[in-house]
Protein backbone atom coordinates (compact mmCIF):
# COMPACT_ATOMS: atom_id res chain seq x y z
CA UNK A 1 0.00 0.00 0.00
CA UNK A 2 0.88 3.77 -0.60
CA UNK A 3 2.57 4.83 2.37
CA UNK A 4 2.83 8.89 3.56
CA UNK A 5 5.95 9.54 1.25
CA UNK A 6 4.65 8.19 -1.76
CA UNK A 7 1.05 10.04 -1.38
CA UNK A 8 3.45 12.87 -0.76
CA UNK A 9 4.91 12.21 -3.65
CA UNK A 10 1.67 12.09 -6.36
CA UNK A 11 0.54 15.07 -4.58
CA UNK A 12 3.09 16.73 -5.72
CA UNK A 13 3.03 15.58 -9.06
CA UNK A 14 0.10 15.81 -9.73
CA UNK A 15 -0.27 19.18 -8.51
CA UNK A 16 1.19 21.42 -11.20
CA UNK A 17 -0.79 20.32 -13.25
CA UNK A 18 -4.29 20.28 -11.74
CA UNK A 19 -4.08 23.81 -9.13
CA UNK A 20 -6.06 26.55 -11.11
CA UNK A 21 -7.54 24.55 -13.81
CA UNK A 22 -11.04 23.99 -14.17
CA UNK A 23 -13.22 20.74 -14.17
CA UNK A 24 -14.49 20.38 -17.28
CA UNK A 25 -16.20 17.14 -17.32
CA UNK A 26 -15.85 13.80 -15.18
CA UNK A 27 -15.91 10.16 -16.33
CA UNK A 28 -16.42 7.54 -14.01
CA UNK A 29 -16.17 3.65 -15.52
CA UNK A 30 -16.40 2.10 -12.39
CA UNK A 31 -18.06 2.96 -9.17
CA UNK A 32 -17.38 0.17 -7.36
CA UNK A 33 -14.00 1.26 -5.32
CA UNK A 34 -13.64 0.55 -1.90
CA UNK A 35 -16.57 2.84 -1.18
CA UNK A 36 -18.93 3.70 -4.17
CA UNK A 37 -17.99 6.56 -5.79
CA UNK A 38 -21.10 9.41 -5.12
CA UNK A 39 -23.76 9.48 -8.50
CA UNK A 40 -24.00 13.56 -7.93
CA UNK A 41 -19.37 13.42 -8.33
CA UNK A 42 -19.35 14.99 -11.74
CA UNK A 43 -22.19 17.51 -10.90
CA UNK A 44 -20.56 18.36 -7.98
CA UNK A 45 -17.24 18.87 -9.45
CA UNK A 46 -18.32 20.33 -12.93
CA UNK A 47 -17.22 23.77 -13.97
CA UNK A 48 -15.43 24.18 -10.67
CA UNK A 49 -11.30 25.49 -10.31
CA UNK A 50 -9.27 23.38 -7.90
CA UNK A 51 -7.63 25.82 -5.52
CA UNK A 52 -5.55 23.24 -4.06
CA UNK A 53 -4.10 19.74 -3.58
CA UNK A 54 -3.39 18.80 -0.29
CA UNK A 55 -2.59 15.85 2.00
CA UNK A 56 -3.66 14.45 4.93
CA UNK A 57 -2.27 11.55 6.25
CA UNK A 58 -2.52 8.92 2.98
CA UNK A 59 -5.57 11.20 0.96
CA UNK A 60 -5.20 13.38 -1.17
CA UNK A 61 -7.56 16.42 -0.97
CA UNK A 62 -8.90 18.36 -4.29
CA UNK A 63 -9.92 21.66 -3.04
CA UNK A 64 -12.78 23.75 -4.87
CA UNK A 65 -14.96 26.44 -3.68
CA UNK A 66 -17.85 24.55 -3.76
CA UNK A 67 -16.49 21.45 -1.64
CA UNK A 68 -13.82 19.12 -2.07
CA UNK A 69 -12.90 15.94 -3.95
CA UNK A 70 -11.36 13.11 -1.37
CA UNK A 71 -9.35 10.38 -2.39
CA UNK A 72 -7.27 7.20 -1.64
CA UNK A 73 -5.57 5.50 -3.53
CA UNK A 74 -5.73 2.26 -1.48
CA UNK A 75 -3.64 -0.89 -2.37
CA UNK A 76 -2.75 -0.67 -5.79
CA UNK A 77 -4.29 2.82 -7.30
CA UNK A 78 -2.17 5.64 -8.77
CA UNK A 79 -3.03 8.70 -10.04
CA UNK A 80 -1.24 9.86 -13.50
CA UNK A 81 -1.88 13.02 -15.74
CA UNK A 82 -2.55 11.69 -19.99
CA UNK A 83 -4.11 13.47 -22.89
CA UNK A 84 -8.15 13.28 -22.68
CA UNK A 85 -7.64 10.86 -26.16
CA UNK A 86 -5.47 8.33 -24.50
CA UNK A 87 -7.47 5.04 -24.39
CA UNK A 88 -8.57 3.79 -20.91
CA UNK A 89 -6.83 0.83 -19.94
CA UNK A 90 -9.08 -2.45 -17.88
CA UNK A 91 -8.32 -0.64 -14.51
CA UNK A 92 -8.52 3.22 -15.33
CA UNK A 93 -11.81 3.31 -13.25
CA UNK A 94 -12.29 7.67 -13.22
CA UNK A 95 -10.74 10.50 -15.62
CA UNK A 96 -10.87 14.01 -14.21
CA UNK A 97 -11.00 16.12 -17.29
CA UNK A 98 -9.30 19.77 -16.88
CA UNK A 99 -8.91 22.73 -19.31
CA UNK A 100 -5.91 22.95 -21.21
CA UNK A 101 -6.85 19.62 -22.70
CA UNK A 102 -5.37 17.83 -19.32
CA UNK A 103 -7.04 14.52 -17.71
CA UNK A 104 -6.55 12.92 -14.57
CA UNK A 105 -6.54 9.09 -14.45
CA UNK A 106 -7.08 7.13 -11.49
CA UNK A 107 -5.69 3.45 -11.97
CA UNK A 108 -6.81 0.77 -9.68
CA UNK A 109 -6.32 -3.01 -10.41
CA UNK A 110 -7.31 -3.91 -6.82
CA UNK A 111 -10.57 -1.42 -6.47
CA UNK A 112 -9.59 -0.31 -2.63
CA UNK A 113 -9.18 3.26 -3.19
CA UNK A 114 -11.56 6.12 -2.78
CA UNK A 115 -13.16 8.85 -4.65
CA UNK A 116 -16.07 11.00 -1.77
CA UNK A 117 -17.05 14.31 -2.15
CA UNK A 118 -16.88 16.28 1.11
CA UNK A 119 -19.00 19.99 0.80
CA UNK A 120 -17.50 23.01 2.32
CA UNK A 121 -16.19 22.75 5.92
CA UNK A 122 -17.34 18.51 6.33
CA UNK A 123 -14.91 16.68 8.02
CA UNK A 124 -15.57 13.13 6.65
CA UNK A 125 -15.25 10.01 9.62
CA UNK A 126 -12.07 8.81 7.77
CA UNK A 127 -10.42 11.78 8.80
CA UNK A 128 -12.00 13.06 11.71
CA UNK A 129 -9.45 11.23 14.27
CA UNK A 130 -6.56 11.34 12.47
CA UNK A 131 -3.47 12.32 14.82
CA UNK A 132 -1.10 15.08 13.88
CA UNK A 133 1.01 15.05 10.52
CA UNK A 134 4.37 13.61 11.14
CA UNK A 135 6.25 16.46 9.44
CA UNK A 136 4.33 19.30 11.24
CA UNK A 137 5.55 21.57 14.37
CA UNK A 138 3.21 20.10 16.07
CA UNK A 139 4.21 16.56 16.34
CA UNK A 140 7.42 16.06 18.75
CA UNK A 141 8.70 13.29 21.31
CA UNK A 142 6.86 15.64 24.11
CA UNK A 143 3.72 14.10 22.10
CA UNK A 144 4.61 11.01 22.25
CA UNK A 145 5.68 10.85 25.69
CA UNK A 146 2.18 11.84 26.74
CA UNK A 147 0.16 9.84 24.20
CA UNK A 148 2.28 6.38 25.67
CA UNK A 149 1.93 7.33 29.29
CA UNK A 150 0.25 4.05 30.90
CA UNK A 151 0.63 1.71 27.82
CA UNK A 152 1.47 -1.59 27.49
CA UNK A 153 1.14 -2.01 23.88
CA UNK A 154 4.47 -3.00 21.56
CA UNK A 155 5.90 0.89 20.68
CA UNK A 156 5.78 -0.35 16.86
CA UNK A 157 1.85 -0.38 16.82
CA UNK A 158 1.58 2.72 19.38
CA UNK A 159 3.55 4.47 16.51
CA UNK A 160 1.45 2.90 13.72
CA UNK A 161 -1.57 4.28 15.25
CA UNK A 162 -2.92 7.11 13.23
CA UNK A 163 -4.91 8.21 16.10
CA UNK A 164 -1.46 8.94 17.85
CA UNK A 165 0.38 10.55 14.68
CA UNK A 166 -0.75 10.09 11.29
CA UNK A 167 0.78 8.19 8.54
CA UNK A 168 3.95 6.41 10.22
CA UNK A 169 3.33 2.81 7.96
CA UNK A 170 4.74 -0.21 8.67
CA UNK A 171 8.26 0.68 5.86
CA UNK A 172 9.29 4.03 8.08
CA UNK A 173 7.96 2.39 11.42
CA UNK A 174 10.52 -0.53 11.11
CA UNK A 175 12.94 2.29 9.39
CA UNK A 176 13.03 4.69 12.52
CA UNK A 177 12.70 2.09 15.38
CA UNK A 178 16.23 1.07 14.20
CA UNK A 179 17.59 4.22 14.00
CA UNK A 180 16.68 5.24 17.43
CA UNK A 181 17.91 2.20 18.82
CA UNK A 182 14.43 0.95 20.06
CA UNK A 183 13.39 -2.92 19.74
CA UNK A 184 9.54 -2.82 18.23
CA UNK A 185 8.43 -5.29 21.02
CA UNK A 186 9.44 -3.17 23.77
CA UNK A 187 6.49 -1.45 25.93
CA UNK A 188 5.25 2.08 24.49
CA UNK A 189 4.50 3.16 28.31
CA UNK A 190 8.03 2.05 29.34
CA UNK A 191 10.20 4.32 26.68
CA UNK A 192 11.77 7.54 28.46
CA UNK A 193 11.53 10.79 27.36
CA UNK A 194 14.57 11.12 25.84
CA UNK A 195 14.35 7.96 23.54
CA UNK A 196 10.69 9.31 22.39
CA UNK A 197 12.79 12.74 20.84
CA UNK A 198 15.23 10.72 19.00
CA UNK A 199 12.06 8.84 18.12
CA UNK A 200 10.35 11.97 16.75
CA UNK A 201 13.42 13.42 15.18
CA UNK A 202 14.10 9.82 13.14
CA UNK A 203 10.40 9.63 12.02
CA UNK A 204 10.62 13.21 10.48
CA UNK A 205 14.13 11.94 9.20
CA UNK A 206 13.09 8.93 7.33
CA UNK A 207 9.88 10.20 5.87
CA UNK A 208 11.68 13.23 4.64
CA UNK A 209 14.12 11.08 3.10
CA UNK A 210 11.51 8.81 1.59
CA UNK A 211 9.23 11.83 -0.05
CA UNK A 212 12.86 13.27 -1.06
CA UNK A 213 14.15 9.83 -2.93
CA UNK A 214 10.60 9.85 -4.33
CA UNK A 215 10.32 13.42 -5.85
CA UNK A 216 13.45 11.94 -8.54
CA UNK A 217 10.54 10.00 -10.50
CA UNK A 218 7.80 13.14 -10.88
CA UNK A 219 8.25 12.81 -14.58
CA UNK A 220 6.20 9.45 -14.34
CA UNK A 221 3.22 11.05 -13.47
CA UNK A 222 2.43 12.48 -17.25
CA UNK A 223 2.00 9.76 -19.66
CA UNK A 224 4.28 7.37 -17.08
CA UNK A 225 2.70 4.96 -14.79
CA UNK A 226 1.59 7.45 -11.79
CA UNK A 227 3.71 5.46 -9.37
CA UNK A 228 6.40 6.69 -7.33
CA UNK A 229 9.37 5.68 -6.57
CA UNK A 230 9.81 3.76 -3.05
CA UNK A 231 12.72 4.77 -0.11
CA UNK A 232 13.90 0.93 -1.13
CA UNK A 233 17.82 1.55 -2.06
CA UNK A 234 18.11 3.48 1.57
CA UNK A 235 16.85 0.87 3.71
CA UNK A 236 18.31 -0.42 7.05
CA UNK A 237 16.22 -3.27 8.35
CA UNK A 238 12.99 -3.23 6.31
CA UNK A 239 13.09 -6.23 4.08
CA UNK A 240 16.33 -7.53 4.77
CA UNK A 241 15.39 -10.50 7.75
CA UNK A 242 18.28 -12.88 7.82
CA UNK A 243 21.20 -10.17 6.06
CA UNK A 244 23.57 -8.73 8.07
CA UNK A 245 22.86 -5.11 10.23
CA UNK A 246 24.47 -2.21 8.36
CA UNK A 247 25.46 -1.26 11.54
CA UNK A 248 26.90 -3.80 13.33
CA UNK A 249 26.79 -6.99 11.11
CA UNK A 250 24.67 -8.69 13.53
CA UNK A 251 22.28 -11.16 11.59
CA UNK A 252 18.80 -9.27 11.40
CA UNK A 253 15.50 -11.49 13.16
CA UNK A 254 11.84 -11.08 12.17
CA UNK A 255 8.65 -11.01 13.84
CA UNK A 256 4.99 -10.24 13.24
CA UNK A 257 3.19 -7.10 15.22
CA UNK A 258 -0.66 -6.66 14.14
CA UNK A 259 -0.50 -8.83 11.39
CA UNK A 260 2.76 -6.71 9.87
CA UNK A 261 6.35 -7.91 9.72
CA UNK A 262 8.95 -5.92 11.61
CA UNK A 263 12.90 -6.68 11.28
CA UNK A 264 15.09 -5.73 13.89
CA UNK A 265 18.85 -6.33 15.14
CA UNK A 266 19.30 -7.45 18.62
CA UNK A 267 22.52 -5.67 18.43
CA UNK A 268 21.52 -2.59 18.23
CA UNK A 269 17.83 -2.11 19.19
CA UNK A 270 16.82 -2.60 22.89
Amino acid sequence: MPELPEVETTRRGVEPHCQGRTVAGVTVREPRLRWPVPDALGVALQGQVITAVERRGKYLLFRTASGSLLVHLGMSGSLRVVAPADPPGRHDHIDLLLDGGICLRYHDPRRFGCFLWLAPGEVHPLLANLGPEPLSAGFDGQLLYRRSRGRKGPIKSFIMDGKVVVGVGNIYANEALFLSGVHPRRASGRVSLARYERLADNIKQVLTSAIEQGGTTLRDFVGGDGKPGYFAQQLYVYGRAGQPCKACGTELRELRLGQRSSVYCVTCQR
